[in-house]
């Protein structure tokens, strides 16, 4: 895989969707925290829902801390590992009232100081709801980029790592929401759909489908 044809590839990308951003709903960079929280291990489909709910009646870190672990499961208790969940997400809204000025920070650090936020995590937060050029590595992101040969690597980090440094500039800000919905509607795990894929004679994987 050479930098003309990655340049080729989000080119197209870009063509197919310009103006790609996340599945999940949310009208703040409080709400997107938490429904990120959320979304590990769980469909954007089912946090969708359940925020939907939620956001209703709580959507700001007084709010929802106010609400409890208890009051909080009432509104997440159809999202898989809801318990922790919960527990991280009051943790997380008493930080930020008592730190932050129940503002969500944007420096990587401080959000993976928070409860429940990882690097993925942080990265998606930061890319979506502020602009940062970051990529964050999920199990869509880390299947195209390996099976694409767009930037192969053994570990989230690794994928991550080489993806900053391969996506051309102009790309690098959108180019997790293009990998991550080619993953999950083109490139997908069982049987990838290569017939239909705008990119197939670009990609560099080998057992191609029809």
């Amino acid at each position: 895989m050479n930098n003309k044809k990655r340049h080729e590839i989000f080119t197209r990308l870009k063509k197919a969707n310009p103006e790609p951003t996340t599945e999940l709903n949310y009208s703040s960079p409080f709400e997107l925290l938490v429904a990120v929280i959320l979304s590990a291990q769980a469909t954007d489909v089912s946090v969708n829902k359940a925020t939907a709910e939620l956001y209703k009646v709580a959507n700001t870190p007084e709010a929802i801390y106010k609400l409890g672990e208890a009051g909080l499961k009432k509104y997440i208790k159809s999202i898989g590992l809801y318990n922790s969940k919960a527990k991280n997400i009051i943790k997380t809204c008493r930080i930020l009232i008592d730190e932050h000025n129940s503002q969500v920070p944007e420096k990587q650090s401080q959000l993976e100081a928070l409860p429940g936020v990882g690097r993925k995590t942080a990265n998606v937060v930061r890319n979506t709801a502020f602009g940062h050029e970051t990529i964050a590595v999920d199990t869509h992101i880390f299947r195209v980029s390996n099976r694409t040969k767009i930037a192969p690597g053994k570990t989230v980090l690794e994928v991550e790592k080489k993806l900053q440094k391969f996506v051309p500039d102009e790309f690098k800000k959108d180019a997790h929401h293009w990998l991550i919905l080619h993953g999950r509607y083109t490139c997908i795990a069982r049987k990838p759909r290569c017939g239909s894929c705008v990119i197939e004679d670009l990609c560099e994987y080998k057992d191609k489908t029809e």
